[in-house]
């Protein structure tokens, strides 16, 4: 029995400004119409007829959901790391939820953000490894080099077990150059993919081995934990007792039991701008576009648009990518200081690394048009049947302007329609909740005004969405 096991907790920093601390690459559509998680999911039809468990920040659980469900998976559990703890504390807790009914499940445990572009290739060798997942053996994909790569660590393949299958000699540091060179010439190396197979009671037991304190960390987390909704919430302070590290240095490079399959799928893990570069399809000048584009004189350059026309002309070996909020411009081979930047962003306070104007919420989503002194103005969307927690404000009052479809609101003892281009008006401290009843999108515009318009001003009284301890909103994202 195979289970897909999908950790999708990553920041993305690296790809800033598309890819947000609250919106980052795994969900964004960055090389086809769907997004890398859906990709990811995508890619496991045929091979395991079992929804996948998937790992995620708190904070990202309504956007999983929204995104599963969007691609036809409804029964997915998902468990929430209240604080992240690396790959090997994640696993573990999908392993141990897998075992709750007595049952045990080979994991297979992939990355929500990576790029293979052969699917047959890949599960091709999937296949390959269940046999020696299922004997016992801890199983890591190792991705056929196609260059010296130093931003990726690397396997060393051992004493042959089949034509595409090894003992692992040892787990290697991302390389200098020379060493990449070196490895890469020998053919005795793979780049490490992070991608696993194994079962879960044999992780388990390795794990009880090498790292018991976090075992038993996770273990308590699990049992502490509560159902909620779609989600399983694993205990905060349990899981905080738990160690931090990967699963390459807590089990890995320990166990006598690991092996390597080599996966040869055209594989990228999609880490930087120049790397979507490199995998992209590009013109006659190696130039990648997307969006509203035009370029003159221009070679060996990416252009991402998103909301606007971007015109760029006689420049090469650049990255250009522009969303609502934020402009990026950079030499190609200077893009892994996109980090650099996003860390200047935290240290003044700014917010443009935490969320894209754009927002989604399990209701719908919201855009932050505009912004000044004592007021803001959001654009909402609601889904229909969609509604907002039951809610007050200390220090703002709240104008909605229906621009389409019909909302039911909630104003203090009152309840009423407002329709197409009528408004309603919100005090200060009034208890207020906003609905669709109606079978197409609503759309309206809230202005806020205030003194203080923080994103913490809000207390919820109910909530279908299980959030009524979640001190994190607005009357626009609750």
């Amino acid at each position: 029995m195979l289970l897909p096991v999908i950790m999708a907790g990553g920041s993305g920093s690296r790809l800033w400004p598309a890819s947000r601390q609250l919106n980052p690459k795994q969900f964004l559509r960055l090389t086809g119409e769907r997004s890398m998680l859906q990709d990811t999911v995508q890619r496991l039809v045929g091979l395991s007829d079992r929804p996948p468990c998937l790992i995620c920040n708190e904070e990202h659980r309504f956007l999983v959901a929204e995104q599963l469900r969007q691609v036809g998976i409804e029964k997915a559990s998902i468990l929430l790391e209240p604080m992240a703890r690396n790959t090997a504390p994640a696993i573990a807790l999908a392993a141990l939820h897998a075992s709750t009914a007595g049952e045990d499940p080979v994991l297979l445990v992939l990355a929500a953000d990576h790029l293979i572009r052969d699917t047959d290739a890949f599960q091709r060798n999937v296949q390959r490894a269940l046999p020696l997942a299922m004997a016992g053996k801890l199983v890591t994909f190792g991705v056929v080099p196609t260059h010296a790569e130093t931003g990726y660590g690397y396997i060393q393949r051992g004493l042959e077990i089949d034509s595409r299958a090894y003992h692992v000699h040892r787990f290697v540091e991302k390389p200098t150059s020379e060493k990449a060179q070196r490895y890469f010439q020998s053919g005795d190396y793979y780049w490490n993919s992070g991608m696993f197979m194994f079962l879960a009671s044999r992780y388990l037991e390795e794990l009880e081995r090498f790292q018991p304190e976090m075992l038993e960390a996770c273990r308590s987390a699990l049992k502490a934990g509560q159902r909620d909704m779609h989600f399983i919430r694993i205990d905060r302070e349990e899981f905080g007792r738990c160690p931090e590290d990967s699963v390459d240095y807590a089990v890995m490079e320990k166990t006598d039991q690991a092996v390597v399959v080599a996966l040869d799928s055209d594989w990228s893990d999609v880490g930087s701008w120049s790397s979507l570069w490199e995998v992209s399809e590009k013109d006659s000048n190696g130039n990648v576009t997307k969006g509203d584009v035009l370029i003159e004189d221009v070679s060996d350059t990416l252009v991402h648009a998103s909301h606007r026309l971007v015109s760029v002309i006689g420049v090469e070996d650049l990255v250009i990518v522009e969303t609502k909020d934020a402009v990026l411009v950079a030499k190609k081979d200077r893009v892994q200081d996109v980090k650099k930047l996003v860390e200047k962003l935290k240290a003044q306070g700014r917010h443009e690394h935490l969320s894209h104007r754009e927002v989604y919420r399990p209701w719908g989503h919201y855009d932050s048009i505009d912004s000044g002194h004592r007021y803001q103005v959001k654009r909402i969307t609601v889904k229909p049947g969609a509604k907002l927690s039951v809610q007050m404000h200390h220090h703002r009052a709240e104008h909605w302007v229906v621009v389409s479809g019909t909302a039911r609101v909630t104003n203090g003892d009152k309840t009423y329609l407002v329709a197409e281009n009528e408004s309603t008006f919100i005090p200060v401290g009034q208890v207020h909740s906003l609905e669709n009843p109606g079978r197409i999108p609503l759309e309206l515009i809230e202005i806020q005004s205030g003194p203080y318009l923080g994103e913490d001003d809000i207390v919820r009284f109910e909530d279908r969405y299980g959030r009524i301890d979640d001190r994190v909103g607005s009357g626009a994202e609750s």
